[in-house]
């Protein structure tokens, strides 16, 4: 199977992205982390397929919109601590994928101050709705 980026039913699809979206999360499985929120960065890149994310009229309703993206994560982080960066990677992923017009998503999660000999400790998910482009 090629690579997702490559992936055959995405060729025609437009990818929507949001880069380092940077929260206080209550996240962690480890006491130290259960004492409070840690900074938690989040990219979220969705594949719309060009026939549903090609304004004709140059109006915002005709797009999957940005804030569509934020509130999703917002909702899912103000809902209260979650153990796992997968967990969280996850759940995003599959409310993304709920929106009719997203074909494809890939979440990641990073925590910068995990370790101070590395930028980040994170995962990621991949995933193609069956009914993809």
């Amino acid at each position: 199977m090629p690579g997702w980026p490559m992936h055959p039913r995405l060729a025609a699809c437009r990818r929507v992205f949001l880069k380092a979206f940077e929260l206080p999360v209550r996240i962690g499985v480890h006491d130290f982390e259960r004492r409070g929120p840690q900074r938690l960065l989040i990219d979220v890149d969705l594949y719309v397929s060009l026939a549903a994310s090609t304004p004709h009229e140059d109006r915002l309703d005709e797009v999957v919109d940005y804030d569509f993206i934020r509130g999703v994560i917002a909702e899912r982080v103000a809902q209260g601590h979650i153990g796992l960066q997968e967990t969280l990677c996850d759940e995003i992923a599959a409310r993304m994928l709920a929106h009719p017009e997203v074909c494809a998503v890939r979440v990641s999660t990073e925590k910068p101050d995990v370790y101070p000999d590395c930028a980040a400790v994170g995962v990621e998910v991949f995933h193609i709705k069956e009914s993809a482009a």
